[in-house]
């Protein structure tokens, strides 16, 4: 028996590449939407390219497939059309009708030039949702900048709170290590869609959608934001330690590193008796959570020099058995050799085309009725575009042979 989706009865014509939008993209195909990704005849979306790595094959010969291009293209159909020609642009309108949804992250304008905007396709689809994805939105005296997300991650306050503090060794503003604000554009573009199609369902209207990554960076730094409203104290980069709270922070093992976040007076006491130093519990200026605060630079070198007596793993043990809140620092070996990680079916492996077979990562929803799903690993370049015009839009042999020809698709 099948499994019921969400989703199912959708169809997304993604014109986006990268990884905001097919980020959004991806998160409704594993939804169960139909997503018809739009790439450029023999070039395809950038990311395409963005190696090494690359996905092997048996033989362990790289394909064409960088490793950067699987992480946000699973589940999808894959069509090339040169959008820049008058037979392109008809093509993607035809598609439009046949959709419900129109992901697109051009440059502000660009698509108008080739009558793909939302005005002109709205005139054709009244009920058609239609989502742009920039870096500064569609309005404003940024619009017509380019956004790239590590750009964004600096204007938009991230990186004054990201790194180690100022007055230690390494000190200075740091990005995160994946890109976060392309990452959570999609996940707000996912959401808006989301709502955009519980409206037209209720009420038949179709409406458009703009998303920017500026925006989603500066809402997605949530108490730091408010703290500084609140204070008009600007944050500052606290590195692995918290400003508000010690011993929260990382602290260097025998073997490898640790997380401890001691929440209150009665967990910092278990944690140094669980590494012999109960008189640093004792002490009067580490007796509570304010004082071990103010003494933070007296106090942690003397964690940090308990800490180093024991492995990574002894002091999980010891502190989950005294109940710290802890954990390890894992490398992605470790993240997916973790049982908790396999338990929850994190990892999953689909059958490729030119690979054979590709490991790639589950999604994170878990619904139980229908459940987020990838049937079928990233495309190749143009895998489906015979059979996406040909089923949806009616072109016989002769027709796609000679677009072919002609290197419309």
């Amino acid at each position: 028996m099948q499994n019921k989706t969400a989703l199912g009865h959708i169809r997304v014509l993604d014109l986006t590449r990268v990884l905001a939008g097919p980020w959004c993209a991806q998160n409704l195909a594993d939804l169960g939407a139909e997503v018809i990704k739009v790439e450029r005849p023999l070039v395809g979306d950038d990311t395409r390219s963005w190696g090494p790595p690359y996905l092997r094959d048996e033989t362990g010969e790289n394909t064409s497939e960088a490793a950067y291009y699987l992480a946000a293209n699973r589940g999808k159909q894959a069509i090339t059309v040169d959008i820049s020609s008058d037979e392109g642009q008809q093509i993607i309108r035809e598609l439009a009708l046949q959709s419900d949804i129109v992901l697109e992250n051009y440059k502000v304008g660009q698509l108008k030039k080739y009558g793909l905007d939302y005005d002109t396709l709205k005139e054709l689809k009244p009920d058609l949702i239609y989502c742009s994805i920039t870096g500064f939105g569609q309005t404003g005296p940024y619009a017509h900048r380019a956004g790239y997300d590590f750009i964004v991650q600096g204007m938009g306050g991230f990186m004054s709170l990201t790194g180690e503090r100022d007055d230690l060794p390494g000190g200075g503003p740091q990005k995160a290590g994946v890109a976060i604000a392309d990452l959570m554009t999609g996940m707000y573009a996912t959401i808006a869609v989301m709502a955009a199609l519980s409206h037209r369902d209720r009420t038949g209207e179709g409406q458009y959608i703009d998303m920017a990554l500026l925006d989603v960076q500066v809402a997605m730094l949530a108490n730091m934001n408010t703290n500084y409203l609140a204070s008009g104290v600007a944050p500052k980069r606290w590195g692995n330690a918290h400003p508000n709270i010690v011993p929260y922070q990382t602290f260097a093992t025998s073997d490898g590193h640790i997380i401890v976040a001691a929440g209150n007076d009665s967990q910092y006491t278990k944690f140094v008796q669980a590494g012999g130093r109960p008189e640093l519990a004792d002490d009067p200026l580490y007796l509570t959570n304010p004082r071990r605060v103010a003494h933070r630079d007296q106090l942690v070198p003397l964690l940090m020099e308990m800490v180093a007596q024991k492995t990574k793993q002894e002091w999980i043990d010891l502190l989950e058995a005294a109940g710290v809140p802890c954990g390890p620092i894992n490398n992605l070996d470790e993240v997916f050799d973790n049982p908790q990680v396999v338990a929850r079916d994190m990892l999953m492996e689909l059958p490729h085309p030119s690979a054979g077979k590709v490991r790639l990562v589950g999604s994170p929803m878990k619904m139980s009725v229908t459940p987020a799903q990838a049937l079928s690993a990233p495309p190749l370049l143009g895998q489906h575009t015979s059979e996406v015009l040909g089923n949806l839009l009616g072109y016989d042999e002769e027709k796609l042979a000679n677009l072919r020809t002609r290197k419309i698709i």
